[in-house]
């Protein structure tokens, strides 16, 4: 028997691996056999999940401050969510593309009550960045266009369109882009692109992106795609008004308005959607990870105007899970804890709660830089100098490893040419007593790693 077949010849009865074979077993699978799609993999197996904790393979609890992939924002393994997907496992949990559940349906008119009129036509699909191909597909369609404008620091998805106007991180090495993508700078103020601001935008950044997209133009507009905050590009907050004037640079230009609301929707920064609060409505709204409490779902929501001119002209977006039922009934189920639980409110509370936390830390850290973000959508960016912001990426990553250590899992954000930026964003569902623990967690880990430092009143 070989070393491939035997973890399923010790297989227990249910199918699962044996107890006394698996853990070395898969663990060696994982080197020999698993494509490695970006960082190092976590040493140990996550065994066990509740609510704001995971549980490894030793039995260690570990507080989640990424919501997993900044998915599950019921927390972990909700009992509502559980339960909509016994419930959907004894219906249906799939069908051809063009069947449909009752679960579909009843999703679309429950998000639809929740949207302007002008975002009342959805399709559900899988990922963040399926739901941001079909929002190009769409514009492209609808204006005849090929030409997307992005944020210098946005991230979209790896899928062909989203991934040409991903501009984080994950461009190179991966041949040609798809053609009429342009990048213009993200409005920064702490490490502002154009080096004109320092910690107030005006904007200008924006006016100089439009000329400089005006200058390469060939005459074929389509879309400018944004996130009403920037998370991969470190939690980038744009200031007020920037939404209002972007919206008039789009129509100036016969471009629409797509906002990816991946990490900002239902409920993360204190309000049902991101654009509620900017005084703008996009033509085109992207939702997934918030969404489906854990499990793959995604939606794209536009008016029935475009909806009509893009069927009428063909528009074609067929995928295997398109309209699954599955993700649409735990979607459902997300909805009613959003409603019933008032997570959003949650969400505002225990958001202040932890910035005011990080900002008392700030005055005894130097190595904080800036603290931004809102509701449970935070940024907390490291520098070895505050006059000179250089970022402290090696020491980001040794007070990262040190809060593992302690029992907090936390997201630190580096690219070499930008800052290093924890990404905090818990679950909806966070405790005032974890929101402390974390906080005391990241205290201690950073003066284990670097010692405290009091800031004088006059600083």
């Amino acid at each position: 028997m070989d070393s491939l077949s035997k973890p399923l010849a010790d297989a227990k009865s249910d199918g699962s691996p044996s107890d006394a074979e698996a853990p070395a077993a898969l663990h060696q699978a994982v080197r020999e056999n698993l494509i490695r799609y970006g960082a190092e993999f976590h040493p140990e197996f996550i065994v066990r999940a509740r609510g704001s904790y995971l549980y490894d393979e030793n039995g260690r609890a570990i507080l989640d401050f990424t919501s997993g992939q900044m998915c599950a924002t019921l927390g972990h393994n909700h009992p509502a969510i559980v339960a909509a997907i016994e419930k959907s496992c004894r219906e249906v949990l799939h069908l051809f593309s063009g069947m449909l559940s009752p679960s579909v349906a009843a999703l679309a008119r429950r998000m639809a009550a929740l949207l302007p009129r002008k975002l009342s036509k959805l399709i559900f699909l899988n990922t963040g960045g399926e739901s941001n191909e079909t929002a190009l597909r769409l514009a492209k369609k609808f204006t005849g266009g090929f030409e997307v404008v992005g944020l210098d620091g946005s991230w979209h998805g790896t899928t062909a369109g989203a991934s040409s106007n991903t501009y984080a991180s994950g461009r190179r090495g991966y041949g040609p882009t798809i053609p009429g993508t342009f990048a213009i700078p993200e409005p920064n103020s702490y490490r502002c692109p154009i080096r004109h601001c320092r910690d107030r935008c005006d904007m200008s950044c924006l006016d100089v992106g439009f000329n400089l997209f005006d200058s390469q133009s060939v005459g074929a507009p389509a879309a400018a795609i944004v996130e009403p905050i920037l998370s991969a590009g470190g939690i980038i907050v744009p200031p007020d008004g920037y939404f209002t004037r972007l919206r008039k640079l789009c129509d100036e230009r016969g471009m629409l308005l797509i906002f990816d609301e991946a990490q900002t929707a239902f409920g993360r920064i204190g309000r049902n959607f991101a654009f509620e609060g900017l005084g703008v409505t996009p033509d085109i709204l992207t939702m997934s990870k918030t969404l489906g409490g854990g499990l793959p779902l995604a939606a794209t929501a536009t008016s029935p105007e475009i909806e009509e001119d893009c069927y009428s002209k063909g528009f074609a977006n067929y995928t295997s899970h398109v309209s699954d039922p599955l993700p649409a009934t735990v979607g459902l189920a997300v909805l009613d804890v959003l409603e019933h639980e008032r997570l959003a409110a949650n969400a505002r509370a225990m958001g202040e709660r932890l910035k005011n936390g990080l900002l008392e830390l700030k005055t005894r850290y130097e190595v904080i830089g800036d603290v931004r973000g809102q509701g449970l959508l935070l940024g907390v960016e490291l520098v070895t100098d505050r006059e000179t912001r250089e970022p402290a990426h090696q020491l980001g990553l040794k007070v990262t490893r040190r809060c593992m250590e302690l029992g907090l899992s936390m997201n630190i954000r580096q690219v070499p040419t930008r800052g290093a930026v924890w990404r905090i964003a818990p679950p909806l569902t966070v405790k005032p007593d974890e929101i402390d623990r974390a906080l005391a967690i990241i205290d201690q880990a950073l003066g284990d790693c670097v010692g405290e430092r009091k800031r004088s009143s006059a600083s």
